[in-house]
């Protein structure tokens, strides 16, 4: 007999998506303990995880799954080649479907207006605080992406209007805002996505307390003290998304975190490793976060997958924490298909978010 974490071990599987297979009649297991609950599975059914493992990585509906299951190991296997084939046929057709869909979407992108004035030029030189620019970049640096399929994402915004730079980042999974005051600005709104390289060395000027003052002309940003000291560079060519239509988040219900102790309650507690917990090629661990009724944060075990929770990316969460460079933060919670939103409760305008994971089970 293969108890639950071995079954999950060697199929891919993760020890919540077995239960739920479970509780839904998919793969039930060959004895369950009637005192501890425990779940003991049989020699053969390695196989039937690893199998079904495999047709949910393909998308294949539970119902279908479980016919494929029933007919596998019989003599006529006629009912799981048809299946295969036909639930092949529907991705087929669903990508040729997402081709037509795209290939419209590209053409109205093409056929748009460009802007008659340039975000990217500015006669103003605004001025900063030094310490207030390197704070707001602390901010926001960890979320910036790194997707060389995606480089517009490999930067940070740069967005001055009126009297305040706003610094933006995202790598689709997470996105992080913060501000610092300028002065002398007065002119249009400016935007320009200066490359992480050049990031991180207008980083490394502002760690001195001279002002410094931000200017950009066509393509080019500079970043100058008053001693004359500069770095500058090239801005990214591909525009930066909207962000502000990426943070237009109903209020959620709102909780106060001891950072130190949540952090390290996140790092040693419950996480979610299993089936569906890669990104980009690179496995990562979940953690399930939700409310208590006196509202506090609590981190929840396997199985405790109830309407009021949200699953993060453990290793964001704890970016995320670090740059809220708060001895307390409020965390946001919303529906556990929103993102979960990490907020200084002195600033409303630096914030981080943090996309939900899809739990096992879930539709």
């Amino acid at each position: 007999m293969r108890s639950i974490g071995e079954m999950a071990r060697d199929s891919g599987l993760s020890v919540s998506a077995l239960r739920f297979y479970d509780r839904a009649g998919v793969l039930v297991p060959d004895w369950v303990d009637p005192v501890s609950g425990y779940r003991w599975y049989a020699p053969e059914q390695s196989d039937e995880a690893g199998l079904l493992a495999r047709l949910r990585r393909a998308g294949m509906p539970l119902a279908d799954i479980r016919l494929v299951l029933a007919g596998w190991a019989g003599a006529d296997t006629d009912l799981v080649r048809q299946l295969l084939q036909a639930h092949l046929r529907r991705l087929e057709q669903g990508l040729s479907d997402a081709r037509g869909e795209f290939s419209t979407l590209r053409a109205l992108l093409d056929d748009r207006e460009k802007p008659m004035t340039s975000l990217r030029t500015s006669s103003a030189r605004p001025a900063l605080a030094s310490p207030e620019l390197a704070a707001a970049l602390d901010a926001v640096r960890f979320a910036a992406g790194t997707d060389l399929e995606l480089p517009m994402l490999g930067g940070v915004l740069f967005d001055v209007e009126g009297d305040v730079l706003r610094l933006v980042a995202t790598d689709r999974y997470r996105l992080a805002v913060a501000r610092a005051a300028v002065t002398g600005h007065g002119g249009p709104r400016v935007q320009v996505t200066v490359p992480l390289p050049l990031v991180d060395a207008m980083r490394a000027l502002a760690g001195d307390t001279e002002p410094v003052r931000l200017s950009v002309d066509g393509d080019r940003v500079t970043l100058e003290t008053e001693g004359g000291r500069q770095v500058a560079g090239r801005c990214l060519d591909q525009e930066f998304p909207d962000y502000r239509r990426l943070v237009r988040l109903p209020a959620g219900r709102r909780a106060l975190v001891e950072v130190a102790a949540f952090r390290e309650a996140v790092q040693a507690g419950p996480v979610r490793t299993g089936e569906v917990r890669e990104q980009d090629g690179v496995p990562y661990d979940v953690s399930v976060l939700g409310v208590a009724e006196d509202d506090t944060v609590v981190l929840c075990e396997e199985g405790d997958d109830g309407q009021d929770r949200v699953a993060v990316n453990r290793e964001f969460l704890l970016h995320a924490l670090d740059a809220g460079a708060r001895d307390r933060l409020v965390l946001e919670f919303g529906a556990s298909t929103a993102p979960l939103a990490i907020r200084r409760p002195d600033d409303e305008d630096t914030f981080s978010l943090l996309m939900p994971v899809r739990l096992d089970g879930q539709a």
